[in-house]
């Protein structure tokens, strides 16, 4: 791996283009490893502190997972989760690549070229803790302390010092409220049964952490104007991709993909509901003004849920009732309130026009194929006027 293209894996900015919507959000991947890397030693230190004696955590344990911590998105492609999620699927069909697996491999790079001194059974444990979340997930070496893969990238139940980092850092960048307290977590956590549990009394702050990463998702990873700048960068990618395999150029923004409208998928269409494509735009033209190429049409198909897809991620996490009680059990959530949302999981479709005289068709197109799947236009605004320009 040549160093021009380990230069790649280092994005500047934590949150890609996002902060073209929201200007505070300027923060860089480094700052949010720094953020992990401390407060992944801060849960061990309580753990240690508390029982440290009785769980048997040792110097190595801290370290592997502050390293952990510290390394853990070393993998990312230019422009963060887009370089994943957008741009490779469209030059390299079907790709699996995952930026956990790249920082496993930069790992092994970094360790090979200077030399470090770590044993390669800890190295081992801390790649590991590092996919432990992903789909890549293999095997715990450990034979016991499984509870410390659940402190990085928690693959258990989603609770891990990497959300704490994150929510909290980007609620601040972007100026909206947080009212989750990663804090009472980290003292209040204890394990149980080679298992990370929570008191009982703390079961709506970690609704509250999965809530607030569902808003930030919705309000700002997915929004819509970020998703549209996001679209022009993919296809300037695409289109450089075949010269140089990676580009950082931009084109020119008014020629470019335009935002249409968004709908909501309908709570009881959930369960059913299959990606709506491009071709699903263009089969439901019904004027003959403007003939539209699925070329010519754009469609995000955005899934918000509380890391469990339809499952509440509350169910697979365990309580005890006060610190000196060995026994843990989960909680439902009419054992809390009644207020708490029955359905976990949102889905957003939408559609963009490549140039700004098919905004009229594509919209109108985009109408059709709500009436046609669910009777009714089920986008809460209409385009306004103003966008539809019309191709004289």
């Amino acid at each position: 791996m040549g160093d021009w293209l380990v230069s790649l894996w280092i994005p500047r900015n934590f949150r890609g283009l996002t902060y073209l919507v929201y200007p505070g959000a300027v923060h860089t991947r480094f700052e949010h490893s720094l953020g992990v890397y401390w407060l992944a030693g801060e849960a061990m230190n309580n753990l240690r502190m508390y029982q440290g004696e009785e769980l048997g955590i040792d110097r190595v344990d801290v370290q592997t997972v502050k390293l952990a911590g510290l390394l853990h998105d070393i993998g990312h492609g230019p422009f963060s989760h887009l370089f994943e999620h957008e741009f490779l699927p469209h030059v390299v069909p079907g790709s699996t690549w995952c930026h956990e697996d790249m920082s496993t491999l930069l790992l092994d790079s970094i360790v090979d070229k200077h030399a470090i001194d770590i044993e390669a059974d800890h190295l081992k444990i801390v790649k590991e803790m590092i996919v432990a979340s992903s789909k890549s997930a293999t095997t715990k070496s450990a034979k016991e302390k499984h509870f410390l893969y659940d402190i990085v990238a928690n693959g258990r139940n989603g609770i891990d010092v990497d959300k704490f980092d994150y929510i909290d850092r980007d609620c601040r960048a972007c100026g909206l409220g947080c009212n989750f307290q990663y804090w009472r977590l980290l003292q209040g956590m204890q394990v149980m049964g080679d298992e990370i549990c929570y008191p009982a009394k703390d079961y709506l702050s970690i609704h509250k952490l999965f809530m607030t990463r569902a808003d930030l998702h919705r309000t700002v990873y997915t929004h819509a104007k970020v998703k549209a700048v996001e679209l022009m960068l993919v296809d300037a990618l695409v289109e450089a991709n075949e010269y140089l395999g990676i580009a950082l150029h931009a084109q020119d923004p008014t020629d470019f993909w335009k935002f249409c409208n968004e709908y909501s998928v309908p709570k009881d269409k959930l369960e059913h509901f299959k990606n709506i494509t491009a071709k699903d735009i263009v089969c439901s033209q019904k004027s003959s003004k403007v003939l539209l190429k699925e070329e010519d049409v754009a469609v995000s198909n955005v899934k918000i849920d509380l890391t469990r897809g339809k499952d509440n991620p509350l169910g697979s996490i365990k309580f005890f009732k006060d610190f000196g009680c060995d026994e843990k059990f989960p909680i439902t959530d009419e054992r809390v309130s009644h207020l708490l949302p029955a359905i976990n999981q949102d889905r957003i479709v939408r559609v963009y026009a490549k140039k700004p005289e098919l905004v009229e068709a594509v919209s109108e197109a985009f109408e059709n194929l709500q009436l046609r799947m669910y009777g009714e236009k089920t986008q809460v605004h209409d385009t306004p006027r103003k966008k539809r320009i019309r191709f004289h």
